[in-house]
């Protein structure tokens, strides 16, 4: 009989609750922030979240078709928009965590401004403009300067930013556009130039929670906790624009 009510006590009380897993889709430039998050975030509720990152595009492409994902943080607000109008998110679930910026990284410490790039005769390294945002951010600059043509032989393309990021970091090239957010420590050295958004469209970069999770409530936890004060001062921190004041 003892031995009955132990096991009905113990089975009753709350630290027994087994915790939940949450699938956490999301673009390579923003990983090493949600890592940190992830990890506050499972210390707090002692559930558990596995990530996978990718471009934007590619984490796109592997929702539609069917992939196991829960919430879905992209490096722009098209692919969340188009996965909603597909009526694949919750309801409401669709927000805005941040807001990128683009920079040009000189190793060479030639360049000074953007325009420069017109006297640059050497290779630059971008994101895939087709799936990754910062690459399309990318071309568009290029664009607005009136070289995207005469730089075309010269570019080189990572699948997303961080390979971008990678190529220009292991002297394989010395000019890239990369993000903020990669070279937060080295913000105020030669060599690293902030590229405005007036020479490319807004980097937003929306989360929305995927209509098939079987973790909604869970998703939905995690999506606020994202987007709380604590966050939002850390992600921040790690060279990003103030996501909530954007409208």
């Amino acid at each position: 009989m003892l031995t009955r009510y132990l096991f009905l006590l113990i089975t009753l009380l709350p630290w027994t609750v087994h915790s939940a897993e949450l699938r956490v889709a999301v673009a390579t430039n923003f990983k090493p922030v949600l890592e940190q998050l992830s990890q506050r975030f499972m210390a707090r509720t002692s559930n558990t979240v596995y990530l996978s990152s990718a471009s934007s595009g590619t984490l796109y492409n592997q929702i539609i078709h069917g992939a196991p994902f829960d919430v879905f943080l992209s490096a722009d607000a098209l692919r969340p928009l188009k996965l909603e109008e597909k009526g694949l998110t919750l309801k409401n679930s669709r927000h805005t965590y941040a807001v990128g910026q683009l920079v040009l990284w000189d190793k060479s410490g030639t360049l000074k401004t953007p325009a420069d790039l017109k006297q640059w005769k050497g290779k630059l390294v971008i994101a895939n403009p087709d799936t990754a945002p910062y690459g399309l951010a990318a071309k568009q600059t290029l664009e607005k300067l009136g070289l995207w043509h005469s730089y075309l032989p010269r570019i080189i393309q990572g699948s997303n930013v961080q390979q971008a990021w990678s190529f220009v970091d292991s002297g394989n090239a010395s000019l890239g556009m990369v993000a903020a957010s990669q070279l937060v420590d080295q913000m105020d050295h030669k060599g690293v130039i902030v590229i405005s958004d007036a020479l490319h469209e807004p980097i937003r970069q929306d989360m929305v929670i995927i209509k098939r999770s079987e973790q909604p409530k869970l998703a939905s936890q995690f999506i606020n906790f994202l987007l709380s004060p604590e966050s939002k001062k850390c992600i921040e921190a790690h060279g990003y624009q103030q996501a909530w004041s954007v409208s």
